[in-house]
């Protein structure tokens, strides 16, 4: 008995003190006191508001917890029930009050909770000084508290890390990470932006596989370049193919040697014009469908039957 009773005792002692480490994520965020353009509660009405955030990254739930703003609950020596009189505790049975990690839910002040579980009769003075304290459900120790100056309308009173700072109407962020324009870092930004890092990592992964895309498609024509110069290899070794810069290199040399043949031809041999003209395109038409074979500088006839034999019996008088 002894010792089950030790192991409740230790139980007990655990669970309290790890509510207690939970308690002590949850802070004061923000604060807005003179609330004229700023949020709307459901019924379309702007109340002075106070924004808790959960700074760790497991989930704790704050109903139970008190906000007040009403100083006289740091007497010490006030009893318990006196004290929580003075306190407006967050009730139970609203989704939004289980804060997950990094997450943030706004109460509205000065209103009555007859209208929804996230308003409070918390009073606040406008434009003037106050302060504000979130207490845990002992009622007894307090987990967070900041003393607002007076503010403008819609300016609000907003942590930055471990300091405060008074924001303009147009940099008040209900809801959400606390930044300060004029002084916002890139990584800063990023973090606001994307708290859960979901887009980078959308972005990250993108970029490698668009590079993988890149690579595939580079490597695929790289591969078909290849296998078509390869098959070009092979055709060139069992068909070879007559380059064109050849035939008219041949052609021309040809051209020029024949008007050398024609003049000397003429002045010593007096051979017909007409017909040297004949045996040099019987010549060309010869070489274009490789009857003879190519050597620089001569035309060599193959020795095979064609229409040379009887154009040459037909000349055989011009060589005596």
């Amino acid at each position: 008995m002894n010792r089950l009773g030790l192991l409740l005792g230790v139980f007990v002692v655990s669970a309290t003190t790890a509510m207690g480490q939970g308690a002590k994520n949850i802070v004061i965020n923000e604060v807005l006191t003179n609330n004229t353009t700023s949020i709307q509660d459901e019924f379309g009405e702007r109340d002075a508001w106070v924004e808790l955030e959960n700074i760790s990254f497991t989930t704790y739930n704050i109903r139970g917890m008190y906000i007040t703003t009403d100083p006289t609950v740091l007497d010490k020596t006030m009893s318990v029930p006196e004290r929580i009189r003075r306190m407006s505790i967050i009730p139970n049975g609203e989704p939004r009050t289980s804060l997950g990690g990094r997450q943030h839910v706004i109460f509205h002040l000065n209103s009555t909770p007859v209208k929804g579980k996230l308003h409070l009769d918390t009073k606040v003075p406008l434009s003037q000084p106050v302060w504000i304290a979130l207490y845990n459900g002992n009622g007894t120790e307090l987990i967070d508290s900041v003393t607002v100056p007076a503010l403008a309308a819609d300016q609000s009173y907003a942590r930055n890390g471990k300091k405060w700072s008074v924001k303009p109407a147009d940099a008040v962020t209900p809801g959400i990470e606390n930044f300060i324009q004029a002084s916002e870092s890139k990584v800063a930004k990023l973090k606001r932006e994307d708290p859960y890092g979901v887009g980078i990592t959308i972005l990250a992964m993108g970029i490698v596989f668009a590079c993988l895309a890149v690579l595939f498609v580079f490597f695929s024509l790289f591969g078909m370049l290849m296998r078509h110069m390869e098959t070009a290899k092979k055709v060139v070794n069992k068909q070879p193919i007559k380059p064109i810069t050849r035939t008219v290199e041949k052609t021309a040399e040809i051209g020029h040697k024949t008007g050398i043949i024609l003049q000397e031809g003429l002045k010593t041999k007096g051979i017909d014009k007409e017909v040297y003209m004949a045996v040099i395109a019987m010549a060309l038409k010869q070489y274009e469908d490789d009857v003879h074979d190519v050597e620089s500088g001569i035309i060599t006839i193959a020795p095979k039957k064609s229409v040379w034999n009887n154009e040459f019996l037909q000349m055989t008088q011009f060589h005596e």
